[in-house]
């Protein structure tokens, strides 16, 4: 019973908690970013988004306290938005141009440069556990993306580049969270984001319709803030490593709602990629659980 309890309070399984929030809210902003795109440019997009997140940062803020918002590291938050806006316009550029399931099982390359990067600048070891779990996740996206086999399009490369931005962006975020809450890291985000999607989408500049894209236009706000809130969260609780791995099974989710919502069929060679990469957050996790019994 002890051991029961023991692993119940285990700060990975709390973590993977907060990860299943991050789950739902990324797969329902891909949804937004599909609809949105067949009337607004990605940069327009990207801008709306960051204004409704802002204000309903704002407002939880005017609930929770200003005082989170003191920080000594200002540097290190605009670094981190800069790198995670290049990293989503590229991915909200990709999702009208491949399918769901491609787009997020290239994107799941994201743990490679990830654990790298937290092994350079965070000191987070790489275990034979883990430089496996990089190992299939990387043959998985090379069995995804076949390159020499199918010409590599513009909507796969935007992925990838995505994926190594948003792996930047993350261990940005562990590093932050260690000092600042997950709202002031919000707040930063969104300050810094919003003059630089306003300046790019004046360039096609159009006035979105109220009724059918303002509905998705909400919600895009809505989760992108609760998304990186979660991710956030689970970043105080677990390595970033584990985290991110962990964010791997939001392609079964997103390949069913391709599949049903978009008529999108999954091609064997993403299946396929998607077992290995699967294969990998057993690993990883494993590894993860075993290490903090040890602790």
């Amino acid at each position: 019973a002890r051991a029961c309890v023991k692993r119940m309070m285990s700060p990975v399984l709390h973590a993977g908690l907060w990860m299943m929030g991050a789950l739902a809210s990324f797969t329902t902003m891909a949804i937004c970013g599909r609809e949105l795109s067949a009337d607004l440019s990605t940069s327009q997009i990207m801008f709306w988004r960051s204004v409704v997140g802002f204000l309903l940062i704002l407002v939880l803020l005017q609930i929770s306290g200003w005082g989170q918002l003191k920080t000594g590291i200002f540097r290190t938050h605009a670094f981190r938005a800069v790198a995670h806006f290049g990293a989503q316009f590229c991915w909200f550029y990709a999702i009208p141009l491949i399918a769901l399931a491609e787009l997020f099982a290239i994107e799941f390359t994201m743990p490679i440069w990830t654990a790298i990067l937290a092994a350079l600048f965070l000191g987070e070891r790489l275990t034979p556990a883990r430089i496996c779990a990089i190992t299939l996740g990387f043959a998985g996206a090379m069995v995804i993306i076949r390159p020499g086999v199918a010409e590599v399009g513009i909507g796969a490369m935007s992925a990838l580049l995505a994926a190594m931005g948003f792996a930047v962006a993350t261990i940005t975020v562990r590093m932050l969270a260690q000092q600042d809450s997950p709202l002031c890291i919000l707040f930063y985000m969104t300050l810094v984001q919003l003059p630089i999607g306003f300046g790019l989408a004046l360039e096609s500049w159009a006035w979105p319709d109220s009724q059918t894209d303002g509905p998705w236009i909400v919600l895009v706000g809505f989760t992108g803030c609760s998304a990186h809130y979660c991710m956030a969260n689970a970043m105080r609780l677990a390595e970033a490593t584990v985290v991110v791995t962990m964010d791997f099974m939001r392609l079964p989710l997103i390949a069913l709602v391709g599949y049903f919502v978009y008529n999108e069929n999954l091609e064997t060679s993403v299946a396929i990629g998607a077992m290995l990469v699967c294969a990998g957050i057993y690993l990883i996790v494993r590894d993860a659980d075993r290490r903090e019994g040890d602790v």
